[in-house]
């Protein structure tokens, strides 16, 4: 890559500040610039007055109100409930009526050989989940936004975009036609005169199946978060990139990926928080067909557990659990991305 191109990749990672003007190196503007740009690429942020963050963002604060509210009101507030976790808890008396048993229900929770079952299979659909369903949406975009046309970038678009607002039960039932024992796949397989193949049945490649389900439905959703990270890089840099000679694939490395470094560092963190929360309608929808061994999962355990079976203080610790070993994942992952000098999640302040 030539001299002009690296002089604009620098100018964009010190927020164009790279070559400033004697003045302003003589007002000691070059060391504060490169200081508040040090700054933000640590994650550490300076702290503003309230007053002057209100004033600047009274308009969005008020939106936001309702949502807040929302959460509040179906989230967070429930949360005072994971009290139960604690309790011999029976719902004819209630919180204040049910005994308190302390641990004891973690402690049954760690002798059930079914929770290390849902553990296990969870843990490895979030594995397959990351390895396979993370890049897809990264690649969708890249394709999407090499498109030339915008007719058919609309289209593409759409098209991969759409499955993320069919329910989980019509996904199923999609694939259950096309894969399933007298879908449209098996069919071709005998009208040829070859053994059928039990994809929607076999537990062994059940993770398989569910992952390339996840991909078809929410890869989609997804692209549009790196499509609008996409639309933020400086388009100056791929014409000085362009005019120096860099192919298609050297732009992408040398300026598209580090420009999506913040977002993929984000959806990343986020992915692994969420590691122990594959999903509950899509293998609840399939726990019968595969069977408990392949398609328990902790969320289905913690609903046949605590609803079906009555268990609801052991439903609950389940819960409690998972969202425990969740924050200290984010928690961990953001600490991470802070030493790599991303700004993650929650961002340091200072001042």
């Amino acid at each position: 890559m030539s001299q002009t191109t690296r002089q604009a990749l620098s100018g964009r990672e010190t927020g164009g500040d790279a070559t400033p003007t004697p003045a302003a190196a003589a007002r000691g503007g070059r060391g504060n610039k490169r200081s508040k740009n040090a700054a933000q690429k640590s994650g550490v942020v300076a702290k503003v007055p309230f007053r002057i963050r209100w004033a600047r963002d009274k308009q969005m604060i008020l939106m936001m109100i309702p949502g807040v509210l929302f959460l509040a009101l179906f989230f967070y507030i429930p949360i005072l409930g994971n009290v139960i976790a604690f309790q011999d808890y029976q719902p004819f008396l209630g919180i204040t009526g049910s005994d308190w048993v302390g641990w004891q229900n973690f402690v049954d929770l760690y002798f059930n050989p079914d929770f290390w079952v849902a553990l296990r299979n969870t843990v490895v659909l979030a594995v397959w989940q990351l390895v396979l369903f993370f890049p897809v949406p990264l690649g969708l975009a890249l394709i999407v936004d090499s498109l030339i046309s915008t007719k058919l970038r609309r289209w593409f678009q759409s098209l991969v975009y759409l499955p993320h607002f069919l329910s989980w039960v019509l996904v199923i039932a999609l694939f259950q036609q096309v894969l399933g024992g007298a879908g449209l796949v098996n069919n071709t397989l005998r009208d040829l005169g070859l053994d059928t193949i039990p994809f929607m049945t076999n537990p062994d490649t059940f993770p398989l199946l569910a992952t390339i389900q996840l991909v078809w439905k929410d890869a989609g959703w997804a692209m549009i978060i790196f499509l609008a990270s996409l639309a933020a890089i400086d388009g100056s840099l791929y014409e000085a990139a362009a005019a120096d000679g860099a192919g298609r694939w050297r732009r992408m490395w040398h300026i598209t990926l580090p420009g999506l470094r913040s977002i993929i560092v984000l959806l990343l963190i986020l992915r692994i928080g969420d590691i122990l929360s594959v999903g509950f309608e899509q293998f609840l929808l399939q726990h019968d067909a595969v069977g408990a061994g392949a398609a328990e999962v902790l969320d289905t355990f913690t609903y046949f557990a605590g609803v079906v079976g009555g268990g609801w203080s052991i439903g609950a610790a389940a819960g409690l659990a998972k969202g425990v070993v969740g924050a200290l994942l984010i928690y961990a992952a953001n600490k991470v991305a802070h030493k790599l000098g991303e700004p993650g999640i929650f961002q340091k302040k200072v001042g």
